[in-house]
């Protein structure tokens, strides 16, 4: 029996997918399920994913685009980044759409095509318009567009651009690099080039800013009904996917004055009775939520972490009456009763955001899906 376990709610996935649809129509729907669906599981949130109408999924590594297609998921995909010059073989036996960015990865890319008697790849060129972390520059996009279409090994199937602060309302960033992107889509048409696919807007940009959605929208965070900011909470209706429970595996009484846990950080005011939880910061809860004041849920009611978070267990104080036994449910994120507990909440006891949150989830929590 697993000792703490993520449940996911398939539905919720499903009614978000339904939900942004719709928020982005025209446009294509690509479904981000990257780092394990975002610690949901890829391959089962995928599935849902598509069967709510996504067009497409998105990953962001060689092996995670392997392990969906070793799943027998055979919808349109898209790798994120550029894939290594010794992962491209890999690559292109995938069959998906290949995120580019430099002539040395096309040239591997029209190599590996040309070896492996296959068709012509589909690249996407993806366009650094401000957030400088990979890309071509603006400038240089037309020649390497034209590079492209002119090897029969290659086919341009896309160009795109990532928005780095689509999730602030009031940045005017966001306007001013959707207008150089849609500019230098301009140019390439200009001179003949077909760009295919034009897709710019991530989650945050697809619900605020509807000049972003262009052929099709990536989401990745609004699937699993998070919001991509707390400000945005409540802008469209997302359901939130996961919860995260274990269960007390003891109970003991402890004495005012006494501290609890590495460190003995905490000491307790008064007599109290304390539960132990088998899960740490090895299952991704960090080691410092307890000392941020981050609670729990038992019962239906909150109740205090106290202490440093081990590896392997967690303490929480239940008060003096003690009204807690083992085997009680336990949840860390999600509803129990009338009260709820988000990846934001954390996010915010540590000076994150939620996508580290769950994506932090770690392989033995079980996974389990309803």
């Amino acid at each position: 029996m697993p000792r703490a376990w993520a449940e996911i709610d398939l539905e919720a996935v499903r009614h978000n997918v339904r939900t942004l649809r719709r928020v982005a129509s025209p446009a294509r729907l690509c479904a981000v399920v990257k780092a394990n669906g975002y610690g949901h599981g890829a391959a089962a949130v995928g599935r849902a994913a598509l069967e709510a109408g996504a067009d497409w999924l998105a990953v962001a590594q060689v092996e995670e685009a392997v392990a969906l297609r070793d799943a027998g998921i055979d919808a349109p995909l898209l790798l994120l980044s550029e894939p290594r010059i010794d992962e491209v073989e890999d690559a292109v036996s995938t069959g998906a759409h290949l995120t580019v960015y430099s002539s040395a990865c096309v040239a591997a890319v029209a190599k590996a095509v040309l070896a492996a008697r296959v068709p012509a790849a589909p690249l996407h060129l993806k366009v650094d318009t401000g957030m400088r972390r990979v890309g071509v520059a603006p400038g240089d996009v037309l020649p390497l567009a034209r590079a492209i279409t002119e090897l029969a090994e290659v086919r341009l199937a896309g160009v795109c651009t990532h928005c780095p602060v689509a999730d602030e309302p009031d940045d005017p960033f966001t306007h001013e690099q959707l207008r150089r992107f849609d500019e230098i889509v301009a140019e390439l048409r200009e001179a003949g080039i077909d760009p295919g696919i034009v897709h710019a807007a991530n989650s945050a940009a697809t619900i605020l800013h509807p000049e972003s959605r262009h052929d099709m929208v990536r989401c990745g965070i609004a699937v699993y009904g998070i919001p991509p900011a707390p400000a945005l909470a409540g802008l469209v209706d997302l359901r939130p996917a996961l919860t995260l429970a274990s269960e007390v595996s003891f109970v003991k009484r402890v004495a005012a004055g006494e501290g609890i846990s590495y460190g003995l950080h905490h000491r307790f005011e008064r007599d109290t009775v304390v539960a132990t939880v088998p899960i740490g910061y090895a299952d991704g809860v960090p080691r410092a939520l307890g000392l941020a004041g981050q609670e729990v849920l038992i019962g239906g009611r909150r109740r205090p972490m106290v202490g440093v978070v081990t590896m392997d267990q967690l303490m929480v104080d239940c008060g003096p009456e003690g009204d807690v036994a083992v085997g009680d449910r336990v949840v860390l994120l999600g509803a129990q009763g009338e009260e709820r507990i988000t990846p934001d909440e954390w996010a915010a006891r540590l000076g994150t955001i939620s996508y580290e949150v769950v994506c932090s989830i770690g392989a033995r929590v079980q996974r389990r899906y309803r």
